[in-house]
């Protein structure tokens, strides 16, 4: 973060600074982990339900806490006292980003989507870092307190700013741009995620949508132009639109999709005023084509060549975990490790790269269930298994009764000539898999964070070798 007094800190925020220290400067992180406090930084201190982190004030200064920022005083200890930490956070970050808009070059960059904004991030990111510093999200830390936390990481040295942004209701999306106002936005799908939230795919669509809505006139608005509800998008933006994808009228587009060895995708990349380039995608996934092509548009307006985004997508591999992890082990098993979370449309994505993977060899889905579905969740599920079996999937494994209804929805497929299994919990699936894998498996790991990464990081640990 750029340097700033504790005195400067209360008066953007509006707190009060009790226990002295006004001249003491914030050069440091800014951490609300008392573990990550080392000097110069300022600890934010949140009172929650269970653990009152003001308690860790004290360690924080002795830690090399140049102060805290928090929601009551405490002895001997410079704070910031404020009614709300978390906003007084936002507050913060947009007086930061301001400063750094008027002394500095940097460009943020804002993406939102139902499913693929990490991935898609995480591509962006590493392409914009071979033009300059770059601060990115980091995970999916992308809400009310994700998207502060990571603007605070920049500092007068950055470059490219590019936040993941994440929405659970209308306004969300609006209140993290007040933070972070974006130059450019990309927008990737609209699903069915979190839907309970939302109340419907259309309600889903006029939140994701506030991110373009953002945008000033000198603003750039990447849209993906495979979906139509993306594309609406673009009456509802001031700024310039570069539409993105396999469609024809897409000025940033992929042709000629292959498929390559361990699921991974190439195809020949067009951007305007370039001659077409082939690409060689690092990342598995029929699905990220499209994030690629996203990424790409980005890259392209930072003033990137061609070639040097080809290159860049070949290089990059997955960089958030349990996203598309493709591993083998000795036993000669592969596994794909998607489990960070799951909903419909990740749910398909992810069993088309297990059958793209897989090739002519066995294909095992081990599936959780997928959270947040409201009254679609029994729909959701039985739709997940029914593409599974019509995907000719070998073996079916639905983690818990929640996810039962995947296998309602894989027996209805007539010609499924597949076989399933209901099993109560992580445990019993990794059992099951250590009494059935055979060498030349391919495993697919997938589901809401319910700790269905407990069943990937077993067959990445344990020795199953019979």
């Amino acid at each position: 973060m750029i340097a700033l007094t504790l005195a400067g800190i209360a008066a953007i925020v509006g707190g009060e600074l009790h226990g002295g220290g006004g001249d003491a400067v914030v050069d440091g992180s800014v951490e609300y982990d008392s573990r990550k406090i080392g000097p110069g930084s300022l600890f934010v201190a949140f009172a929650g339900a269970k653990v009152d982190a003001h308690e860790f004030a004290a360690k924080a200064m002795a830690d090399g806490a140049a102060g805290v920022l928090g929601s009551r005083p405490v002895p001997g200890v410079p704070v910031v006292v404020v009614d709300d930490p978390r906003h007084a956070l936002g507050l913060l970050a947009r007086a930061v980003l301001d400063r750094l808009h008027a002394e500095a070059d940097i460009t943020v960059v804002a993406l939102t989507g139902s499913s693929g904004k990490t991935s898609t991030k995480d591509l962006v990111a590493r392409l914009l870092a071979t033009q300059g510093p770059t601060v990115a999200t980091a995970g999916s830390e992308n809400n009310e307190l994700g998207t502060p936390y990571t603007v605070l990481k920049a500092d007068e040295h950055t470059r490219f700013l590019v936040l993941e942004m994440g929405a659970r209701g209308i306004g969300h999306l609006k209140y993290l741009c007040e933070i972070a106002p974006p130059d450019v936005v990309v927008e990737l799908n609209v699903g069915v995620a979190h839907i309970a939230e939302f109340g419907s795919v259309d309600g889903i669509a006029q939140a994701k949508g506030e991110l373009v809505e953002a945008l000033g006139p000198g603003g750039v608005a990447v849209l993906n132009a495979d979906d139509e509800r993306v594309r609406a998008m673009a009456g509802r933006t001031t700024g310039r639109v570069v539409l993105a994808g396999e469609a024809a009228d897409a000025q940033v587009r992929a042709t000629d999709v292959v498929a390559l060895d361990r699921g991974r995708f190439g195809f020949t990349l067009t951007v305007p005023g370039a001659a077409p380039v082939p690409v060689r995608l690092g990342v598995a996934g029929r699905h990220s084509v499209g994030n690629a092509l996203l990424a790409a548009a980005v890259a392209t307006l930072a003033g990137l060549e061609p070639a040097a985004i080809a290159a860049g997508l070949g290089d990059l591999e997955g960089l958030s975990t349990r996203r598309m992890d493709v591993f083998d082990r000795a036993d000669d098993v592969t596994v794909i490790d998607d489990s960070f979370n799951a909903n419909p449309a990740s749910m398909a994505a992810a069993l088309r790269a297990l059958v793209a993977v897989a090739g002519g060899r066995r294909k095992i889905a081990v599936l959780g269930f997928m959270a947040e579905l409201g009254g679609y969740e029994r729909a959701g599920h039985e739709e997940v298994g029914r593409l599974a079996a019509e995907l000719g999937v070998d073996r079916l494994v639905a983690v818990s009764e929640q996810a039962a209804p995947i296998l309602t929805g894989a027996a209805a497929v007539a010609s499924w000539g597949g076989d399933s299994v209901l099993v109560t919990d992580q445990e019993a699936a990794v059992a099951l898999l250590r009494a059935e894998l055979l060498p030349r498996d391919v495993v697919l790991v997938k589901g809401s964070r319910y700790r269905t990464w407990d069943v990937a990081d077993a067959l990445r640990t344990e020795d199953f070798r019979k």
